[in-house]
């Protein structure tokens, strides 16, 4: 059974082709401003990557913000759902997942069994999403992986008070005026969200397991480093960690078309 996941976010669009436990290919491109041209041409690219035809695959299925406008995927599934899928797939003994996206993040709480127990989201502004994170390394001439690892080497601890994006801009400006470091800024960047997430993930109460991160902000070590701290728990942050949604969609595409053979037989 060959089936197709595609995460639909505002910023990327990937696509993962998967074959029982297996993944065959992947790709990720921009959604620009076209949500369904995007999903068309991570598709093509991750069937080409995979050899597949699109033929031979079975279901296709979407989540992410743009999973309502991709009229070609077969199903949708929220984000929750495919975040706890993916995460499953490659991990078990998962407690809780940290999703963030470049808008909104999610804590998702898990059952032992891989099921959905519990979330929270935070998707009022993009304070704790991976927008801020990008945004503010680029206002440091920096990129986000970059960021991450000179934060470690901080020296200075300096509390950042602006939530929005354009005010935490400006600060991070009048913080380079002062000569403060790169290093210490970012730190501060990265801690600021950090109390954010960390918030969210309090209101879901004790978890059991494993806690893993999924997202572009899991490239940001300094980051990962704060919420480790902060939760006193080690973060895994999966190698693929940009396509676990994807992934899981590909899951739950397959799930349904098991439980339709099942129905039929």
């Amino acid at each position: 059974m060959i089936t197709v996941g595609i995460d639909s976010g505002s910023q990327n669009t990937e696509a993962v082709v998967l074959q029982g436990e297996t993944i065959l290919g992947s790709a990720r491109v921009p959604s620009n401003f076209d949500a369904h041209q995007a999903a068309v041409a991570a598709l093509e690219t991750a069937l080409e990557a995979a050899h597949i035809q699109r033929e031979q695959v079975q279901f296709i299925a979407a989540t992410g913000v743009g999973r309502n406008i991709i009229p070609f995927a077969d199903g949708l599934v929220n984000e929750v759902i495919s975040a706890a899928m993916g995460v499953s797939h490659i991990q078990s003994d998962v407690g809780l997942i940290i999703g963030m996206g470049s808008e909104a993040s999610r804590a998702i709480r898990l059952h032992s069994n891989g099921a959905v127990r519990d979330y929270e989201l935070n998707d009022k502004c993009a304070a704790g999403g991976g927008t801020f994170l990008e945004t503010m390394a680029r206002v440091l001439q920096i990129s986000m992986e970059e960021m991450g690892l000179r934060s470690l080497q901080y020296t200075k601890v300096i509390p950042m008070n602006a939530q929005c994006v354009v005010f935490a801009e400006s600060e991070v400006i009048s913080l380079i005026h002062k000569n403060e470091s790169v290093e210490n800024i970012a730190h501060a960047v990265n801690t600021g969200v950090c109390g954010r997430i960390c918030s969210m993930i309090r209101r879901l109460g004790k978890s059991e397991g494993s806690t893993v991160l999924i997202g572009g902000p899991g490239h940001n070590a300094g980051f990962v480093s704060c919420v480790e701290q902060v939760l006193n728990c080690k973060i895994i942050v999966p190698e693929n960690t940009d396509y676990i949604s994807a992934l899981g969609a590909a899951c739950w595409a397959g799930a349904q078309t098991s439980q339709s053979t099942s129905e039929e037989a």
